[in-house]
């Protein structure tokens, strides 16, 4: 319903648009044919042109904005529309279950059936006649084979796929074998283009949640550590991005197999890039947990220019997996190398840092700390910071197993000279020889000892 009101509302402007700008441009015919058009005529007919294209655009914005909310955020569909909302910020099966009883049960008088088809075992069932029926149970499976296709299906009254919304008695969701049908007998009445969202995120749900059982369960029965470092590696980017006027090279090296640290490059559109770089609190499981739970959270949202909405969200999802004393400081921005600028939250990171080429040679720009700690505090408030960009400026982040290496008198790196004057020897190179020379400072500086931290890091260099 929402496509077709759309693809009738577009049809219908530009018609209108097109038949103003003819009928305006008739009455500037000169009645005469041998009349030539004044320059007066012709200039009046480009700015009506430019008025009717501006309105057209301005015109049809709103109303599509408004058939958006008539049809996807009014009436029966908001349900749905909630229920995915709640979804996007589930990490485990409970906060699954919370959403299905407070949308899908209560609001909506839904039944729900949840089966995880690989061990044949339902994980969830509505307790109601329909969903606590074996004989029910039993043709679902028997009508929706384990390895039925992923995406998302309407049955009928008997319990078949069919293809018209108009007859369907209820949807099904597959997605890695775990099967979720939802009884509804006014289906029908559900926008058809909400199905496609619904199915998307429900993937994202299964994928998030296997990811996380799967870092508990290496951890918790087989300590093959090795593997589970592999496993929260794979969030990390595995290639460096190619962005127009941006070089980036990064870092990163745990203290052991896991780490809490992270780091993620996110191309928004050819000239504006998300950069992120954090550090979670602690050692070991939990760390590595929270820290594959900040990358997916940033991952999945849609808007990624709305840095306090990001940030928000990932402040809710740590507090949700309610491990004890768990929290991150992190670095979040965005570079934009058109407009010159960088637009970040920095939420307790201590290095963040401009450094900016002038006469007298580099000067360095702190990135101040303008968040609290994310994930254990009350957020409050939270305002985004901005600093104009030049050609030549290179942004260094990094985790404070950086600058707080110590040497043996007790002195940490970044309290040196010899600190400073690497940074502004290293920021007219290369991203990667300036991380190179970083990285052979360490060393040198801490005696070639075992380090007692992460180490990560992320310069990029503006208008290359």
């Amino acid at each position: 319903m929402y496509k077709t009101r759309k693809k009738i509302l577009t049809i219908s402007v530009y018609t209108l648009a097109v038949v103003l700008f003819i009928g305006f441009a008739i009455l500037l015919i000169p009645e005469k044919q041998t009349e030539q058009p004044s320059i007066y005529s012709l200039l009046s007919v480009a700015v009506f042109f430019c008025a009717i294209v501006f309105l057209t655009v301005r015109a049809k914005a709103s109303l599509l904005a408004k058939v958006r909310h008539d049809t996807l955020e009014k009436g029966e569909t908001v349900i749905l529309k909630k229920f995915i909302d709640s979804l996007r910020f589930s990490y485990t099966l409970d906060d699954f279950y919370v959403a299905i009883g407070d949308y899908l049960e209560r609001r909506g008088d839904c039944s729900v059936l949840l089966i995880d088809r690989t061990k044949n075992y339902i994980l969830y069932n509505s307790p109601n006649r329909i969903t606590a029926s074996d004989t029910i149970r039993e043709k679902m499976c028997q009508n929706f084979e384990e390895n039925w296709k992923d995406g998302y299906y309407y049955f009928d009254r008997h319990f078949g796929v069919t293809s018209r919304l108009k007859k369907s008695r209820g949807f099904f969701l597959c997605s890695e074998k775990q099967h979720m049908f939802v009884f509804c007998n006014y289906t029908r009445l559900f926008d058809n283009s909400i199905y496609e969202q619904l199915f998307e995120e429900y993937k994202r749900f299964i994928t998030r949640t296997r990811t996380i059982s799967q870092l508990s369960e290496i951890a918790a029965t087989t300590k093959e550590w090795q593997q589970l470092a592999e496993t929260q590696q794979s969030f990390l980017p595995q290639k460096i991005p190619n962005i127009h006027n941006l070089k980036i090279a990064t870092y990163f090296r745990p203290l052991v197999n896991v780490s809490g640290d992270y780091f993620s490059i996110l191309p928004i559109d050819k000239h504006k890039t998300l950069l992120m770089l954090g550090d979670v609190s602690g050692k070991g499981l939990p760390a590595a947990l929270i820290m594959g739970l900040v990358m997916n959270t940033v991952k999945i949202i849609e808007d990624k220019e709305d840095l306090v909405g990001v940030i928000k969200a990932i402040d809710k999802a740590i507090k949700g997996m309610h491990l004890q004393d768990k929290y991150t400081v992190l670095f979040l921005s965005i570079v934009d190398t058109e407009k010159m600028r960088i637009r970040y939250i920095n939420a307790s990171m201590s290095d963040p840092i401009i450094l900016s080429p002038s006469p007298d040679g580099y000067r360095i720009k702190p990135l101040t700390s303008n968040a609290s700690l994310v994930g254990i505090l009350d957020m409050g408030d939270v305002t985004v910071a901005e600093k104009r960009l030049f050609r030549g400026d290179t942004i260094l982040m990094a985790t404070d197993g950086v600058s707080e290496v110590m040497d043996d008198s007790g002195v940490e790196l970044g309290d040196t000279d010899i600190y400073k004057k690497t940074l502004i020897a290293g920021a007219s190179k290369s991203p990667q020889e300036f991380v190179d020379d970083i990285v052979d400072l360490i060393w040198k500086y801490n005696g070639d000892k075992k380090l007692h931290d992460d180490v990560t890091m992320m310069i990029a260099k503006v208008g290359y």
